[in-house]
């Protein structure tokens, strides 16, 4: 081992490492983090193996035992189709956990961008960038997903890939103007410290000092960012299913079966509800994660 590694081993821990260490610590302590956390990973497990947890797929038919209630053969019982409900349910993550994340993690990227760009630069630049943002912003969300994933559906319709990649693109960029805005604010505040007069006083270029000294900064409220808008898309996501502009049947989805079903909700109540709860659990928990990260970040 030379000098050098003997000296890093025994240097002390640098401040950056210290205070991921404090964060992680304090997360771990949060009882809201814990159960939000909790919630997602349940329903992740869900998405990934429940087939493997129910003596049904999701996807089989029985027309001897349509809409039968809840009883040890159906925990919660089965759909006009004769279909498992349990099973439907517990595979119903799947496509929302698909294009949530997704869609989160798009609106970040380009929101990102955009908030270090006009942050960093402002003066016309930021005016353009953020009347921009500003009209994106006025538009109602849900109506106007339904616009765009209206108008692509002749060219989507029979590939149910194509058709999530629409809802993913779409949901993100609804959400990149207000993740946008966020950013912008973040890097405003941080543009005039002294290590960013030092990297330039360096001769640093811009994209350099963005990317290497003010992001590193901001990850705090980047992060808080990224956990709401995983909410908010899977509440938009299932919107879009339930007025059938996302996923087609006999997918389980969520939004997609409580639309199909609400038709028999005053014979068989529960072809509705299960899903239902499901995706409140699930936005919940989405939230609560939220709220943890963002008073652990705050702090």
């Amino acid at each position: 081992m030379t000098f050098d590694e003997l000296a890093a081993q025994a240097a002390p821990p640098s401040e950056r490492v210290l205070r991921r260490r404090y964060v992680v610590r304090r997360l771990l302590r949060s009882p809201t983090f814990l159960v939000g956390a909790g919630i997602v990973l349940f329903w992740i497990f869900m998405a990934l193996f429940s087939t493997h947890v129910t003596r049904f797929g999701p996807l089989d038919i029985d027309p001897y035992h349509t809409l039968k209630a809840l009883s040890r053969l159906h925990w919660f019982g089965t759909d006009e189709n004769g279909r498992d409900v349990l099973a439907r349910t517990l595979a119903g993550a799947r496509s929302v956990l698909v294009v949530a994340p997704l869609a989160a993690v798009f609106c970040l990227f380009f929101g990102g961008t955009i908030g270090l760009i006009s942050g960093y630069y402002k003066g016309y630049t930021d005016e353009i960038i953020m009347r921009f943002v500003d009209v994106l912003l006025s538009l109602p969300v849900i109506v106007a997903a339904i616009v765009v994933v209206s108008a692509f559906s002749s060219h989507t319709q029979g590939s149910p890939g194509a058709q999530a990649a629409v809802v993913i693109l779409v949901i993100g960029i609804l959400f990149t103007p207000p993740v946008a805005r966020t950013i912008r604010a973040a890097v405003v505040s941080e543009r005039e410290k002294e290590y960013v007069q030092a990297a330039r006083l360096r001769g640093e270029r811009a994209p350099f000092i963005m990317v290497a000294e003010i992001l590193p900064n901001i990850l705090a409220p980047i992060i808080v960012e990224g956990t709401v808008r995983l909410g908010y898309a899977v509440f938009t996501a299932a919107t879009l299913s339930f007025l059938g502009f996302g996923v087609q049947a006999p997918s389980p989805d969520w939004g997609l079966t409580i639309s199909l079903d609400r038709t028999v909700i005053q014979v068989a109540w529960w072809t509705v509800l299960f899903p239902a709860l499901a995706l409140a659990s699930l936005v919940v928990g989405a939230n609560l994660l939220a709220d943890g990260v963002r008073k652990v970040l705050s702090e």
